[in-house]
């Protein structure tokens, strides 16, 4: 008679301890490889940390150091050339089926390590046991699963839980999280919130959201959306396995006010909340300039229309496609003061060298061009920036 396993389970029971076992391995990623590790969001207690350690080795075969290594590089090259797993450079497909081969990939170039994989753990367990055998970890597994589940049913849930960061993490948060879905934030890369729920990846499907603040431990920032990992480490904190060391601002208003140095602070720590503020001034004015000129321009609107996505979003274009768009910008004066405007704002924040007294008077420039430039949406929007507040 054929073994059937300490827990003699029917087929749902397995397909349910499955999916537990497997949201382990999601908790581990998401709080411990990635909220703990790559971006320091959080600290987590040697307990915490070291079971997370242990399960994920015996799980994933992950090395905490590449893994760190080349996530951080995803965030410092994202959508180039150099981007591990880029869907925009590599192609959806590639990356959400092959997501796992380009990660390996990475992981065997030592720059990547070196540059960007400080401040992971390197004690003793590290050294002998989880970085040099990180494929026994996952053959201890699998004699784990047989003696629970029994042979076949045991293969099954091991082949289930070796393929699941592969293609959910590797595959779909890589790949569907830089393509598909809706935008909460402006950034210049391609992220998306593929849901507004985040339960089976652990809220790693709110990927936009992390893009915005990367080293913020909570990943929903919406009040309908939920970010399960959120709630795990909230559980941890007040069991004090866990510490969180920063979240994604909340931004704060009061009556508008002529601009001075608080405001500037203000609209500095909640830079993508104004970017996304101001994308939605840009899509109304691209939408009634577009309805526009379709009647007298067909051409120049056809032209904005597939530049569409480029446009909202301030990339940079090739020689050709810069060339059209300023000739169908000519015709469209609103929408060129639009996107200019857009550029200047976004362009305050990377001015690392200027003194708090010029960005002051770069913003109070900016508001009196706006809120004289004769279009309604613009001058609005600068009414709500000089709103903003310091929390």
């Amino acid at each position: 008679m054929m073994f059937s396993g300490w827990f003699d389970l029917p087929w749902w029971g397995l397909v349910l301890a499955a999916l537990a076992l497997t949201h382990v391995t999601i908790a581990g990623v998401t709080i411990y490889l990635h909220r703990c590790q790559a971006h320091r969001a959080l600290e987590l207690h040697p307990i915490a940390s070291h079971f997370f350690r242990l399960w994920l080795w015996l799980t994933t075969g992950q090395v905490t150091k590449e893994w760190a290594a080349i996530h951080r590089k995803h965030h410092a090259k994202c959508e180039t050339a150099e981007d591990p797993h880029s869907p925009q450079v590599y192609g959806i497909n590639r990356v959400l089926f092959g997501g796992v081969f380009l990660y390996v990939k990475e992981s065997h170039n030592k720059e990547t390590m070196e540059r960007y994989g400080h401040g992971t753990p390197d004690d003793w367990i590290e050294r002998n046991l989880y970085t040099p055998y990180s494929f026994v970890g996952v053959i201890v597994m699998l004699a784990l699963d047989l003696a629970m589940f029994g042979v076949v049913p045991g293969v099954l849930v091991w082949a289930v839980q070796m393929a699941w960061i592969p293609f959910w993490a590797a595959g779909v948060i890589n790949g569907v999280g830089h393509y598909f879905g809706y935008r909460n934030y402006d950034v210049v890369d391609a992220s998306t919130n593929i849901v507004p729920w985040g339960i089976l990846i652990g809220g790693e499907e709110l990927h936009n959201n992390h893009h915005a603040y990367a080293s913020s431990a909570k990943l929903s920032s919406k009040w309908y959306e939920f970010d399960i990992g959120w709630l795990y480490i909230r559980i941890l904190s007040a069991l004090g396995l866990a510490t969180v060391k920063k979240v994604a601002p909340k931004p704060r208003f009061a009556e508008p006010r002529a601009v001075d140095l608080h405001t500037v602070q203000a609209v500095l720590a909640n830079r993508y909340d104004v970017l996304s503020r101001y994308a939605k001034v840009a899509k109304r004015t691209y939408a009634n300039e577009i309805a526009r000129l379709r009647h007298w321009s067909p051409r120049d609107a056809e032209v904005l229309r597939s530049l569409r996505r480029a446009l909202l979003r301030g990339q940079a274009m090739a020689g050709h496609e810069s060339a059209r768009l300023s000739e169908a910008l000519k015709h469209s004066r609103a929408l060129e003061i639009t996107l200019a405007m857009r550029h200047e704002l976004a362009a305050m924040w990377e001015r690392s060298n200027a003194s708090k007294e010029q960005l002051v008077r770069q913003l109070q420039d900016w508001c009196r061009r706006a809120e004289g430039s004769g279009l309604a949406p613009l001058a609005d929007f600068s009414q709500r920036l000089r709103s903003y507040a310091i929390a």
